[in-house]
């Protein structure tokens, strides 16, 4: 059986995958930075609901990525997680 990294690895050679994979990759970060803020407060979705007023459904589906939250609600979670929210502009790394 293969590995996930090694499976992960041959597909980003494909440069169509690789391009999809980097074109989703800021809301990736989003959600990760949400899960491990939410689990490093050991709270859970429930929890961070009844902070933030956003239905926990809707928490979880941002979670498993089946739903993009606005700027507004994005912000509505770092409060709710006691955290001030930053957007960042960085330059783009060279494939070379």
């Amino acid at each position: 059986m293969i590995k996930y990294s090694e499976y992960k690895n041959k597909v980003l050679k494909n440069p169509e995958v690789k391009a999809e994979y980097d074109a989703l990759q800021p809301e990736y970060d989003i959600i990760q930075a949400m899960i491990d803020a939410r689990n490093s407060l050991n709270i859970t979705q429930k929890e961070l609901s009844e902070r933030t007023g956003i239905t926990q459904a809707d928490i979880s589906r941002i979670e498993n990525g089946t739903r993009n939250p606005s700027l507004n609600m994005v912000k509505r979670l770092a409060k709710g997680l006691g955290m001030q929210l930053k957007i960042e502009f960085i330059p783009m790394q060279s494939d070379k």
